[in-house]
């Protein structure tokens, strides 16, 4: 118990500890003080001071969490997801800056609660701890969609939002006691310990169960099909805000607990999760794109955009299953999801950081043509969102070129390493994912079309970008453009986060069994006869 109160894991939790106590600051203070300026600057200092602290702190060894007295793992894939998340944050803070005027502190304080459970998720290593980390995700983001305009479809995107976020936390929980029936422990060295001795045909159903079930929960979260279906309404019922929101935090954090909770933690079940996951991402990035070229809404159009992005970060993992089961390492699939996952969220934070900027006083932008000549009255905007749609097409030289060149790479590495049925699918899944690539190109390059060929209306010279919204943007471009160019900036990261979870899957499993011994255990045995005897 020691562990978990221990002045380390404290020292090493100081960027959740600033994001919490900012939120809870801001909260309590609203109450008393409703001027927003006030409040938006605590929304931006919070998660820039936790990115500086985290920039400075390193990842202890890899062994170091795997021991079963940390509830964290503070391991470089850890890092690397928490600076993605507090980089965000401060995207957030400036794209929301003077946008929620009625409830600040409600709002911004929210916002702070959400990105710290997005940061505890990325380092969970207990199912107890991954499951408050995701509620402290779920629950500020119902704060965040009832908070904005009271329209109908507003409120009923935030019924829906709710209703079935909870039914996603009851699939996953209902997972959760398989593989504790399974391992008999919460935590994930414990359950890799107890799956890798498992022999029986029975225990391993369960634990294959059990991966489907957690796989069907953060399937939420991540907006895969078949639970894809709230994005499109939910996206279309709220703000531009809100959307950037929902589109990145969950979907990050669904990402790394799907890597290091089913990928790592599930040992013997690698056959099983390639196929489910592999035939997830077909259908995913496929339907995600057809229904994506008949929307005119934009928001439904980036929902569905969103779900598509969802099936190529499942190519990464199908690929680390694929891998693993062929006995090869799969530090390269991991280090291409997780890049793709910050090229992803950084560039949609950027498109909606564009719309918002766009839509000020009477001037709504909900369909495309509300994007007609914004290349005219606004050409330095007009740039910015090309870039990031270019991006998100896999554009080279952008960033987005980049992470889906590492997923359809790490899909030929499985071609090239693994025996025919496997080697197989996975060049059906290379295929359909380039072909997926060329078909969201389609409507990213209608959206360009738009601003630069369509004639503007006349309620287009009234516009006047103001609040944060625009740096935001611009911060985004930086970003992309940045990444592209000198893609290692971030590979380096992912790459440090795949080498050192591929190292704690290579691990012996005796190792591993030593470290997770608990104190209590480790005294019974050396005060058992048959240790006294020895």
């Amino acid at each position: 118990m020691d562990a978990y109160v221990s002045p380390q894991l404290v020292g090493h939790l100081l960027p959740e500890i600033l994001l919490l106590a900012a939120g809870t600051v801001v909260l309590v203070g609203g109450a008393f003080h409703r001027r927003g300026h006030l409040w938006h600057l605590v929304a931006l200092a919070a998660p820039a001071l936790a990115l500086l602290v985290l920039w400075f702190q390193r990842p202890g060894p890899g062994a170091e969490w795997t021991a079963e007295a940390a509830p964290l793992a503070l391991d470089a894939m850890a890092r690397f997801a928490r600076i993605t998340v507090a980089l965000l944050g401060v995207l957030f803070a400036l794209l929301v800056w003077q946008r929620e005027p009625d409830r600040p502190a409600e709002y911004t304080g929210a916002l702070l609660l959400l990105e710290a459970g997005a940061m505890l998720a990325a380092s969970a290593a207990n199912l107890v701890m991954v499951f408050l980390a995701l509620e402290l995700v779920s629950i500020p983001s119902y704060v965040l969609l009832y908070l904005v305009r009271r329209a109908p479809d507003t409120q009923e995107a935030t019924i829906k939002y709710f209703l079935l976020s909870i039914l996603s936390s009851a699939l996953m929980l209902y997972g959760f006691s398989f593989l504790y029936g399974v391992a008999g422990a919460t935590h994930l060295a414990a359950i890799r310990r107890a799956l890798a001795a498992t022999t029986g045909q029975a225990w391993l159903g369960l634990g294959g169960l059990g991966m489907l079930l957690v796989l069907a929960g953060l399937g939420f979260k991540l907006a895969a099909v078949p639970f894809h279906f709230y994005a499109p309404d939910v996206y279309q019922g709220t703000t531009h805000e809100n959307t950037a929101v929902l589109a990145a935090v969950p979907k990050l954090a669904a990402a790394v607990v799907l890597v290091r909770l089913l990928w790592w933690a599930t040992p013997g079940l690698e056959d099983l999760g390639w196929r489910v996951v592999l035939v997830l991402a077909l259908v995913t990035m496929t339907l995600g794109n057809t229904l994506a070229l008949w929307q005119n809404h934009l928001r439904r159009l980036l929902a569905y955009s969103s779900v598509a992005h969802a099936g190529y970060m499942l190519v990464g993992l199908a690929a680390a299953f694929a891998l693993s089961h062929s006995g090869r390492a799969a530090d390269a699939a991991v280090t291409a999801l997780l890049f793709y996952a910050l090229v992803y969220a950084v560039a949609t934070a950027g498109i909606f950081a564009v719309l918002a900027a766009w839509s000020q006083g009477a001037k709504r932008v909900e369909t495309v043509e509300d994007l007609a000549g914004l290349s005219r009255h606004r050409p330095g905007l007009a740039a910015g969102l090309a870039v990031l749609l270019f991006s998100l097409a896999g554009i080279p030289p952008l960033a987005g070129f980049w992470g889906k060149f590492g997923l359809f790479s790490a899909a030929l590495q499985v071609v090239r390493q693994s025996p025919g049925e496997v080697s197989t699918w996975f060049v059906v899944l290379a295929v359909v994912g380039v072909l997926n690539a060329a078909a969201a190109a389609a409507y990213y390059l209608r959206i360009i079309g738009t601003m630069y060929f369509q004639e503007p209306g006349p309620e287009a010279d009234q516009v006047e970008p103001g609040g944060g919204a625009p740096l935001a943007a611009w911060g985004a471009v930086a970003l992309v453009v940045l990444l592209g160019l000198v893609p290692r900036l971030g590979l380096s990261g992912a790459s440090r986060a795949g080498a050192a979870l591929q190292a704690a899957a290579a691990a012996p499993v005796s190792t591993v069994a030593a470290q997770t011994e608990t104190a209590p255990a480790r005294q019974a045995r050396l005060v058992s006869p048959d240790s006294r005897e020895q």
